[in-house]
């Protein structure tokens, strides 16, 4: 398909932003040239990837599918270009990261920040991917460490976890359904509503986990659509595909596009930090000191 970078840059900051006016303000682009971009690209795939007719932007279901193929490449284009810049000025380690896009919230952006602060002579490389992607990854040696989020509960030989940070979850409601108002809700009253997950395939134990905490409270969750990433499913609440119970760091991938309305007794998840076990690195025993460093503050 023939579409260019800034179609792509475009289409991206609407996604992310759910308003023109805004992706125009974070692109520094004038609104005209930004929405013919975006007109350009869905002629280019004979689709609508927006739909413009209520009074907020919303991704059709083309368009969250799109945004799930392609949402890696800009983000893989930017580190290509900063690795390379990095390795010119004299970087001599390297850190290979994972991160599952349910953890990708403040405090893992300030400990990356704080880290490349402290050892600027260490070149680290994040990439995005599932949770089953990372551990193998770490097994394959292509990976030195991921942010993985719930620890496997099955036995994974030859792999360290380590508890980093807790949060609760919270139910994700497209507007317009009868939850969307509520100032709070039991997971009880989930029961029988077309749910959107995280699909068991990308995250097993999170999957498993839901169901589990479902069955505790009295039901079988009702899934209409599964995504490989948190983001995608976040993205289709928005869209009004259905509810999803996410970790609440994900309120920021919706923005104003959904309700995010806090559980009763909310259950806790505990994020882990996944490293090969064996001889560590000098850059990773000074990362998974930070982490430590963070987690008693």
């Amino acid at each position: 398909m023939d579409y260019s970078l800034r179609e792509l840059e475009c289409f991206t900051a609407v996604t992310e932003e759910l308003s023109f006016t805004r992706a125009a303000q974070k692109l520094r682009l004038a609104q005209p040239p930004l929405s013919r971009h975006v007109h350009a690209l869905e002629e280019k795939l004979g689709t609508p990837l927006f739909d413009r007719s209520g009074r907020k932007v919303a991704l059709t279901a083309a368009g969250a599918l799109f945004y799930e193929q392609t949402r890696t490449v800009l983000p893989q284009l930017l580190r290509a270009g900063e690795a390379t810049r990095r390795f010119a000025s004299g970087e001599t380690e390297r850190l290979r990261l994972g991160f599952v896009s349910a953890v990708l919230s403040p405090e893992l952006v300030g400990v990356l920040r704080l880290f490349r602060e402290r050892h600027p002579s260490v070149q680290l490389l994040v990439e995005d991917c599932p949770p089953a992607e990372q551990l193998a990854a770490l097994n394959h040696g292509t990976l030195d460490g991921g942010f993985v989020g719930l620890q496997p509960r099955e036995r994974t030989p030859g792999i360290v976890f380590s508890p980093w940070r807790q949060e609760p979850l919270a139910a994700f409601v497209p507007f317009g359904h009868p939850l969307s108002t509520r100032p709070a809700i039991t997971l009880r009253e989930l029961a029988g509503e077309a749910l959107v997950a995280v699909s068991s395939e990308a995250a097993p134990t999170f999957s498993t986990f839901l169901r589990e905490l479902c069955g505790a409270a009295g039901f079988r969750p009702r899934i209409v659509f599964e995504a490989p990433r948190a983001q995608a499913v976040a993205v289709m609440v928005a869209a009004g595909a259905g509810i999803a119970v996410l970790p609440i760091s994900l309120a920021r991938v919706v923005g104003q596009a959904a309700a995010i309305i806090p559980l009763k007794k909310a259950p806790l998840v505990t994020h882990v930090f996944a490293r090969k076990a064996g001889t560590v690195s000098p850059a990773m025993k000074q990362f998974t000191g930070l982490l430590l460093e963070k987690r008693k503050e």
